[in-house]
């Protein structure tokens, strides 16, 4: 995988390597997620991301669903992911964004953890682009 310059976290975009988490994260030992997988692609008119609202939507109801308020609403998320992009100077790349339960009580019950949000965008070559 070839590191794009930056990824969003919580509201601020930060350099690719400082993306990381603690190792006691719950969602390392329970896997408290959700994510969605983007394409932006590059078109004759521009780069156009598929679908952007319904993926942001969907993971919106996914982690309403599993009791994690996203901190975001919808258009702010969806702003980020197009700042994100924009932030890596990519015209066609996949876009990761995902919402986790972080560090804190290492337990079952996750009430109480912090939320975090991350976006990803990196290049997808052609060797690597989904059938």
């Amino acid at each position: 995988m070839k590191p794009s310059k930056q990824i969003w976290r919580n509201g601020t975009l930060i350099p690719w390597n400082d993306a990381t988490i603690h190792v006691l994260s719950h969602v390392v030992h329970y896997g408290s997620s959700c994510f969605e997988g983007i394409r932006c692609y590059k078109t004759p008119k521009g780069s156009v991301v598929f679908r952007l609202e319904d993926h942001v939507r969907r993971l919106v109801e996914s982690s309403k669903i599993y009791r994690m308020d996203i901190p975001y609403d919808e258009p702010a998320l969806v702003q980020a992911v197009l700042d994100t992009i924009r932030a890596n100077e990519l015209d066609e790349c996949y876009v990761r964004p995902v919402v986790l339960r972080g560090y804190g009580e290492l337990s079952v019950n996750p009430v109480g953890l912090p939320i975090e949000t991350y976006i990803a965008a990196w290049e997808w070559g052609a060797s690597e682009k989904m059938l």
